[in-house]
């Protein structure tokens, strides 16, 4: 079975998900921003989710996860929980 590493950032809007992509993309760090801004307890764990295989989490979220480009900032992709960005740390 498939087995993919993430971290993520979850906000509340759309907006602030682009904004925080944006900095993210002009070289700031995934790990500092999802600390200071992310509303899920990962990020205390610069936004680290750990290894999951697929249907652990939300169908939105694993589409990304086990389908894009392991490396680059994903999203905002949405969820019932708000806007997340997506960091694929690893697959297999």
């Amino acid at each position: 079975m498939a087995t993919a590493s993430a971290r993520h950032i979850l906000v509340s809007t759309e907006a602030s998900a682009l904004d925080l992509k944006d900095k993210i993309e002009k070289g700031a760090d995934f790990g500092e921003i999802a600390k200071e801004h992310s509303s899920c307890p990962s990020g205390k764990r610069g936004g680290d989710l750990g290894e999951f295989g697929p249907g652990v989490m939300v169908r939105e979220f694993d589409e990304v996860v086990f389908s894009e480009e392991v490396g680059k900032t994903h999203g905002p992709v949405k969820t019932q929980f708000g806007y997340h960005l997506i960091e694929i740390t690893s697959r297999s």
